[in-house]
């Protein structure tokens, strides 16, 4: 057996069931591992550090794996049992501090949110809670290096997730995502990751940032690890009706033989034409396209009657959804880093009317329904695309100004506008660069086991990069 922190959460959780390695065994090697490789867990990093945890509760996680081995040793355990897990910094624990990776927050909530309630009733391990771009406002967490390299970004805003994963500190991690930040994330860090749709995962306790886009969601090297990880993460909120409607069987669609995509009708994203490819990502990109067809996928040309662009609606909304939250901290705005603060003041000057916030949210749900329509009738099974045109830019410049990183959410935003379930995985490392390229899957709502099976098929072939020195 390798290294027990270089397991993925399918191969620990199946080491842990036949009793070769005790979740005690195992959180024990993540949490030297985290000695080992993360530096500093401070608020601002240094540059030489990955600093993906701001804290890390190693007398708790033992405590807990202790209780996860008497759990196991009963032979009626979850699959999840004893897996360590790192979640951001926006997911709410009972008695533990609440943050946002920022000087303005400091809670320590009374319970759990859903996800966690569901997580820890699995059997799950808290190691800690990992970094995120201040209070999840932007594409990039330079507060976090790169385990590709300590001065690349490692994406945002879910980027101490991302960079704990890849640096094989943790097996399974927790992000969130407005206008792609858990996807960004996983194709600068070399992960996975699925955005689901809309609601089918509880945000009631999440720090929000724009309650109307917010997703939450897995993230973990392979999407076999993201599909174990989001079953036990599915469930409604009690504050919101609708979400019980997204209750999806948790199956993955079987795909076995030479051609396990046959009859996928894939289409590529028309909205590439409104963005430039960085040579290495379109590379990757076309060895992606010819892997789908290889395994049997069939590339269809087809795309929608509908606008590819969402111009300003999707700045009103995301600004008029963050002012209530924030405004707690009116007294306080020196406190912000630069560029949060200045999210703030873009939303009171937008100052958008509720006459104004209700019509755009019309023109979301019919932009919405002709996406939904063409997916059904051309019977598309999938749009593909480039997570992010570019590969990780050097960090530290993420915070100067709001807005600065649009070209990492230039794709990405367009999904969390649909609410569709969008799965992320890597493509490929650059041949120059070095660094990894991430493609996502997009899907009708509701599609999100589909596009896993879909994914986990395709990773197969494209396999999952390590950072070097942080393989197996």
């Amino acid at each position: 057996m390798s290294h027990p922190a270089d397991l993925g959460i399918v191969d620990a959780a199946e080491q842990l069931a036949r009793r070769r390695l005790s979740a005690t065994e195992l959180v024990s090697a993540c949490l030297g591992r985290i000695h080992e490789r993360d530096g500093s867990h401070s608020h601002d990093g240094d540059p030489d550090s990955i600093n993906a945890w701001i804290r890390v509760y190693e007398e708790d996680a033992l405590e807990a794996a202790a209780a996860a081995d008497a759990q196991l040793a009963t032979g009626d355990a979850s699959r999840l049992c004893g897996i360590p897990i790192g979640l951001k910094d926006l997911y709410a624990v009972a008695g533990k501090p609440l943050t946002a990776s920022s000087r303005l927050l400091n809670e320590v909530p009374a319970g759990d949110c859903d996800v966690w309630v569901r997580l820890r009733a699995a059997g799950m391990v808290l190691l800690g809670h990992l970094h995120t771009h201040e209070f999840a406002a932007g594409g990039t967490t330079d507060q976090v290096g790169s385990p590709w390299g300590l001065d690349r970004t490692p994406g945002g805003s879910s980027g101490g997730s991302g960079a704990a994963l890849a640096a094989r500190m943790v097996p399974a991690a927790t992000g969130t995502e407005t206008a792609g930040s858990l996807r960004i994330p996983a194709a600068f860090s070399g992960i996975s990751s699925i955005k689901p749709t809309r609601d089918l995962v509880s945000m009631a306790g999440i720090v929000p940032l724009a309650p109307s886009l917010d997703h939450a969601g897995p993230m973990a090297r392979t999407l076999d690890d993201c599909a174990l990880l989001l079953t036990a993460m599915v469930g409604p909120d009690r504050g919101d009706v609708s979400s019980a409607l997204h209750l999806l069987p948790a199956e993955l669609p079987p795909r076995g033989g030479a051609k396990p995509l046959a009859g996928v009708r894939v289409v590529i994203s028309p909205r590439l034409e409104l963005v430039t490819i960085d040579p290495e990502v379109a590379d990757a990109f076309g060895a992606a396209l010819a892997t789908c067809r290889l395994l049997g996928a069939e590339v269809v040309d087809a795309r929608p009657d509908v606008a590819l662009d969402l111009g300003g609606d999707f700045l009103d909304v995301l600004t008029s959804d963050l002012l209530p939250y924030h405004r707690r901290f009116d007294g306080r705005r020196e406190l912000y880093r630069q560029s949060t603060r200045e999210w703030v003041e873009e939303g009171e000057r937008r100052a958008v009317s509720a006459e104004a916030y209700v019509g755009i949210q019309v023109r979301r749900r019919e932009l919405t329904a002709v996406w939904s329509d063409w997916f059904a009738e051309q019977r598309i099974s999938l749009v593909i695309e480039p997570t992010v045109p570019i590969v990780a830019p050097v960090r530290g410049w993420g915070y100067d100004h709001a807005g600065t990183d649009y070209e990492f959410i230039s794709l990405t935003h367009y999904w969390d506008w649909t609410g569709f379930p969008a799965v992320a995985l890597p493509a490929g490392v650059g041949s120059r660069s070095g660094l990894p390229v991430g493609i996502s899957l997009i899907g009708p709502a509701g599609s999100d086991w589909e596009l896993l099976s879909v994914g986990i098929a395709l990773q197969r072939e494209l396999g999952v990069p390590a950072p070097h020195g942080f393989g197996e």
